[in-house]
């Protein structure tokens, strides 16, 4: 067997596979014979069918598979052997013409490779790494709506502009009917709140569905309409109130601080504040490192220039799927994806310069930390090592699990180098205010 490469250009190269008698006759021979022991071929008894007819019957596909057993191995072993970093899978050229009655044959596939380019993470312009903090406007109104949780409920007969309101939506025609419970702030625009104060128990109150809700879910929960309906829903309903109650804020006091943190744990209101900040910015310093992952990323794609092997690489396209598509499809789907596959690059440039690796020593940290978090979110604080390596190990023994675990590590990993490396700029401001910034159109 003899392997040779020519390099079409810095991105393209044919790679020729040339097979002899001697590479594949000896298994080919066996493989024949143990046919011959099991044939089953009516005139003739089990193992003393003639070669020849066995030879006949099975020969060429014995051949076919080995050849393209032989091929396969050869081809993986040389990419291996010589380092090549290819995109996609190397593709066979036509063979139209192959004679499988010959005794040698030759094959030849297309390769696109993957270029060679470096990153530079340390641009020109700052990229801005927000610090979000919690103001106190946020920390009073989260300490007003633990007031209002495990405050007393209180019945009244005249609907106020802080009241929950229950009743009954109603639409004949469209079949709905439904209880719900609901603050009037849900609503979108100051009209249909209006409607709901000074009511009493009894109105019955005309709305409409169209634009009802801040939230399309809301009105999906309160009408029990299927989201499909909910997007086209614009009809009139009938909201019957059957019952008004105002909360009365809770007491800032020991026995809510114990029901809230455990005996003990907090003894005062500026402690609860000091509390409610601490979690609020763990919460925000996820959304602040996804935003400057996001960005550096953009970043990265923008600012590093590189060619790649298009014309191979939509060719490979039109045949890596589980359905083969045409030309036009895949040069769609590759306009499509093409980012995506430079920041692949860039992101294992990256990592194979800084050394990045993720080891099973790293997953299984990162997933005993995970677990201890969400078992915390259901009270179990303390759980023991044996409980937490009995659920790793559960974890771990799913690929798909693994396989998601390790792309998040990769990502801490990538963060915690642009962190240290990247041109950064750091700019605090409340949650609201980074919204507005970040979210705003």
């Amino acid at each position: 067997m003899n392997i040779t490469r020519e390099n079409i250009d810095e991105l393209n190269a044919v790679v020729k596979v040339d097979i002899t008698k001697g590479d594949y006759s000896d298994k080919v021979e066996k493989i024949l014979a143990d046919y011959r022991k099991t044939a089953n071929i009516p005139g003739f008894r089990k193992g003393h069918v003639p070669m020849g007819m066995v030879k006949k019957q099975y020969g060429k596909a014995v051949l076919i598979d080995e050849v393209n057993k032989l091929l396969q191995d050869a081809l993986n072993k040389y990419l291996t052997e010589e380092k090549l970093d290819v995109l996609g899978n190397p593709l066979p050229k036509s063979q139209d013409h192959l004679d499988w009655n010959a005794e040698e044959f030759s094959f030849e596939f297309e390769l696109g490779l993957a270029p060679e380019f470096d990153v530079k993470l340390k641009g020109r312009k700052a990229i801005t790494h927000y610090n979000i903090v919690a103001d106190d406007k946020m920390i009073n109104d989260q300490i007003t709506n633990i007031q209002r949780q495990y405050g007393k409920l209180v019945s009244k007969n005249v609907m106020a502009e802080k009241d929950e309101v229950t009743g009954v939506f109603k639409n004949e025609e469209k079949e709905i009917e439904n209880s719900t419970t609901l603050t009037i702030d849900k609503f979108k625009g100051k009209v249909n709140a209006k409607k709901f104060i000074g009511a009493k128990i009894g109105d019955v109150i005309i709305l409409k569905t169209k634009g009802l809700f801040n939230n399309e879910h809301d009105l999906t929960n309160a009408l029990k309409v299927s989201q499909d309906d909910t997007h086209s829903l614009n009809v009139e309903v009938t909201f019957t109130i059957t019952e008004i109650n105002t909360r009365e804020l809770a007491d800032l006091d020991q026995e809510l601080f114990d029901k809230l943190f455990g005996k003990g744990i907090i003894t005062s209101v500026t402690e609860l504040k000091e509390k409610i900040k601490e979690d609020a910015e763990k919460q925000f310093v996820q959304q602040s490192d996804q935003k400057l992952l996001n960005d550096v990323t953009e970043y990265l794609v923008e600012s590093t220039k590189f060619n790649l092997p298009s014309a191979f690489l939509q060719k490979w396209m039109q045949t890596a799927g589980e359905e083969a598509i045409d030309e036009s499809k895949a040069k769609e789907e590759y306009e499509k994806s093409e980012k995506s596959m430079r920041y692949q690059l860039i992101e294992g440039k990256l990592m194979a310069d800084h050394n990045i690796q993720v080891n099973f020593e790293d997953l299984k940290a990162h997933s005993k930390e995970m677990i201890k978090v969400q078992m915390a979110q259901f009270g179990q604080n303390n759980p023991t090592d044996k409980e937490l390596d009995d659920i790793v190990a559960r974890v771990l023994s799913n690929k798909e699990e693994v396989k998601r675990l390790s792309e998040q590590l990769v990502s801490q990993k990538l963060l915690d180098l642009y962190k240290e490396k990247a041109n950064l700029k750091t700019k605090e401001l409340s949650y609201d205010k980074f919204v507005k910034e970040v979210y705003s159109s």
